[in-house]
């Protein structure tokens, strides 16, 4: 597969979150419920961290992608003036005979360029499932609940203040009752960015910004609430919810904005331990998963 590595990395994917965010679009509060999860569509792999809010930030009708050499593989071409979209990953760097004893493997980010099916001529249409992009209607909230009913060491989730948390020495989550709010996609909505910040919890994931009970404001309380939005609204689309209460707050965006700007490595590092909190919500295999880089390394 061919790879480009000329460029830093980092800075092509923020560069595309930021220019998303000062059209005031979110990445993360794309749905696929409409479309279809973003996968390749040779090995029918799906795409994961940061590659899943890339990839539906494009708004295809379907979530098809493929690489130049698939393409050609299968007889396809590229329509005039089409442009592809970069796809991260990982690349492990192995230990030289001539390194110290005891050095590790190391994770070095990478791209590669993928093409949405929509931007292709002459696939075979084999190759296409006839119900690409589309999904049958399901129950967002029997969905919601039993996601939360089957989360892996759940936090006790309470209902006795007005007002929603997650008490990270304590270890329990605290609800508003589901009447107090507009709809019950918003009560579950609010519950899953809740129970994102619990993934954090010392028993769970060990991640610092919780386990170190970032002050409001500071650095570590900004990228764990980012985490939590990005892995809410992840949990809203598996159950197939049309994120209508995530609002597009102005305030927001601008924070968000003055610290990608200012911080390339912040939206991978964010994008990454999200992922793995979902992962962990949902209790996918722990041996897919991929490493999250230090958001405090240089390059």
């Amino acid at each position: 597969m061919t790879t480009e590595t000329k460029h830093d990395v980092y800075e092509i994917i923020t560069t595309r979150i930021i220019d998303q965010l000062e059209q005031g679009n979110i990445p993360w509060r794309k749905t696929w419920k409409d479309s279809g999860f973003p996968c390749n569509l040779i090995t029918k792999r799906p795409y994961r961290g940061i590659n899943v809010w890339l990839l539906l930030s494009l708004n295809y009708s379907r979530n098809l992608f493929l690489t130049y050499k698939q393409l050609k593989e299968i007889g396809g071409s590229i329509k005039q003036g089409e442009k592809a979209c970069p796809v991260v990953y990982w690349n492990w760097i192995v230990p030289k005979p001539s390194d110290p004893e005891g050095t590790k493997p190391k994770p070095l980010l990478r791209y590669f360029l993928v093409f949405n099916i929509d931007q292709c001529e002459g696939l075979p249409e084999k190759l296409i499932p006839i119900d690409a992009g589309i999904e049958n209607e399901n129950l967002p909230i029997d969905t919601c609940s039993l996601v939360i009913e089957q989360m892996p060491k759940r936090p006790e989730i309470k209902h006795k203040e007005n007002r929603a948390y997650y008490h990270p020495f304590f270890d329990f989550v605290n609800m508003p009752k589901i009447n107090s709010f507009e709809d019950s996609e918003a009560y579950y909505e609010t519950l899953f960015h809740e129970l994102v910040h619990s993934t954090g919890h010392k028993e769970r994931l060990n991640r610092k910004e919780v386990v170190q009970q970032a002050s409001m404001g500071g650095e570590l309380y900004s990228i764990e609430e980012l985490i939590a939005e990005i892995g809410a609204c992840y949990l809203a689309s598996f159950c197939g919810m049309s994120q209508k209460n995530f609002s597009n707050n102005v305030t927001y965006i601008g924070g968000w904005l003055a610290k990608l700007k200012s911080d390339k490595r912040f939206i991978i590092y964010a994008s990454a331990n999200a992922q793995k909190a979902v992962d962990f919500i949902l209790n996918v295999a722990q041996a897919d998963q991929e490493p999250i880089p230090d958001e405090t390394a240089h390059d």
